[in-house]
């Protein structure tokens, strides 16, 4: 069954900086399109950036230019570089393959909880 882990997460100061890491296995990682998501606190989860398997990128308006997706085939691995942080950015971030919505609904990981805060 497929499975993906996060990490990465933790507290930071506004316009502070994370990396964060998505981990999958038991996938044909590098034949997939990844996404990265994020759900806060009441709100429903949403996708935030996602990378195809050939490498082109996409972003949600509001984090493009803030947020950088990419990916290590080698380690099947996802990574979500996310600078200028802004309190709106608090949320637990997941990822899931699929470009356009998760391919793997019922196989969501932990999660990595980002909180932006002073």
């Amino acid at each position: 069954q497929v499975q993906f882990v996060e990490s990465g997460g933790g507290l930071v100061q506004p316009g502070g900086s994370l990396r964060l890491s998505c981990a999958a296995s038991r996938i044909g990682f590098s034949t997939y399109a990844m996404g990265w998501y994020r759900q806060a606190p009441g709100k429903q989860r949403e996708l935030v950036a996602t990378i195809r398997s050939g490498g082109v990128t996409n972003y949600a308006d509001s984090v493009r230019g803030r947020f950088t997706i990419s990916r290590d085939n080698a380690k099947s691995t996802v990574y979500l570089q996310m600078s200028s942080l802004e309190p709106e950015d608090t949320a637990v971030y997941y990822c899931n393959a699929g470009g356009g919505g998760p391919l793997f609904p019922d196989n969501w990981g932990q999660g990595t909880q980002v909180t932006v805060s002073s």
